[in-house]
């Protein structure tokens, strides 16, 4: 009894101590998180005038002039961002190549076969438009009428280089590449324009991260992600190599994470027992971030993945995420047996999308036009998202 009430007598006695006032110079606030400062870097308005700029190359289908164009484009804006280490993955590709599968087994059975989705009435078409006269503006009809041609391609990236570990890096990419006669402003033109957005506020001058970040625009994943398996085939065994000797350069730094960003915009929800998708945004519209739980690499890429969860809680100032096990059919799926990957999306890939959730993929309505505020806001969360993990992981800082 005279312990506890002694006990309770100091600890009466120690409140009553007042605070010690800050000295000069001191403060007794938090400090600041570099990381949320990088975040409010991200505007809408930045964000929708990116994917729209993308739009004037239409679908920006490979093996095309406006694939070529768009491919500079890109390029020209990087060096504008301040971006380093610009350079170009040269592959060659030819449709008749054998198309080497895009994800994990899948059981053979109708639902499973598309993605695992339950069909409920008449299903949303959700194969690739073919028919130029499906798309209603004849302008945008014309920019798109030049067929692909095999052979050469190139898909461009850049680097922000670490500055106490530049041989370490996190790889964030998007395809920038489309079909189906429209603008391909949602598939992919909205995860290109997240990775640019994200490659501008990362090269800033007064901006510095301990790992190496790069920041890849991947052509040829609608025909069977090319582009990323030639970037793989060509760097994966470059991997932590300083060149030349005691220079201090890492061309390839050491992989650690490949975040993927496919389709960041329409999440209406499923389609009505007619077809019919509603107008508006789903109340419970959210970031889907995916990892493969089949991969070689998928408890690292499992841990990847609640870190994003994590950093959408700190710095997403809309939606929520979710995170599933089912990633497949993007430019994450050559990475993933190698390094931690994980894909970013509006909806999960094959249960959602697959059953007809996005009716604008891979058709002439995927035009920039079709999306609302609501919709562009979905993929700045995304970004939001990205930007606070890879921040953290990448360790970025601000001058005090």
């Amino acid at each position: 009894m005279f312990r506890h009430t002694a006990a309770i007598a100091l600890v009466i006695a120690l409140a009553a101590i007042p605070a010690r006032a800050p000295a000069a110079g001191e403060t007794d606030a938090k400090p600041a998180d570099p990381v949320k400062a990088l975040v409010g870097r991200l505007d809408l308005e930045r964000y929708k005038a990116t994917i729209k700029a993308l739009t004037q190359f239409g679908d920006r289908r490979q093996g095309t002039d406006r694939n070529r164009a768009a491919v500079d484009w890109i390029e020209a804006q990087l060096k504008r961002y301040g971006c380093s280490d610009i350079s170009r993955v040269k592959y060659t590709y030819f449709p008749t190549e054998a198309r080497r599968p895009s994800g994990p087994p899948i059981a053979q059975n109708p639902d499973a076969a598309a993605g695992g989705g339950r069909y409920r009435g008449k299903r949303t078409q959700t194969g690739v438009n073919v028919d130029s006269m499906l798309q209603p503006d004849p302008k945008l009809r014309a920019l798109n009428a030049q067929p692909s041609e095999p052979g050469e391609r190139e898909e461009v990236y850049c680097t922000k280089i670490g500055t106490t570990h530049p041989d370490e890096m996190y790889i964030v990419g998007a395809h920038m590449d489309g079909h189906g006669w429209g603008e391909a402003a949602n598939d992919d033109g909205s995860g290109t324009a997240l990775v640019m957005e994200l490659a501008r506020i990362m090269s800033a001058p007064d901006v510095k991260t301990e790992r190496s970040i790069r920041f890849a625009l991947w052509n040829n994943e609608e025909t069977g992600l090319n582009g990323a398996r030639a970037y793989v085939d060509q760097r994966a065994s470059l991997q932590g190599k300083e060149e030349p000797p005691g220079s201090g350069r890492y061309p390839e730094p050491r992989w650690l994470g490949m975040i993927q960003h496919d389709m960041m915009l329409f999440d209406h929800g499923m389609p009505r027992a007619d077809g019919t998708m509603s107008p508006e945004q789903r109340p419970e519209a959210d970031v889907n971030i995916e990892f493969q739980s089949l991969a070689k690499a998928a408890e690292g890429a499992q841990k990847l993945a609640w870190a994003f969860y994590t950093a959408n809680e700190a710095y997403a100032t809309d939606y929520p995420a979710a995170v599933g096990p089912h990633m497949t059919n993007t430019d994450s799926t050559p990475f993933m047996d190698l390094v931690p990957a994980i894909s970013l999306r509006e909806n999960e890939r094959g249960r959602e999308i697959g059953a007809g959730w996005d009716p604008q993929w891979h058709q002439p309505s995927d035009v920039y036009a079709t999306y609302n505020d609501a919709d562009f806001r979905l993929g700045l969360n995304a970004a939001q998202t990205t930007l606070g993990a890879v921040g953290r992981l990448a360790g970025a800082t601000l001058p005090r």
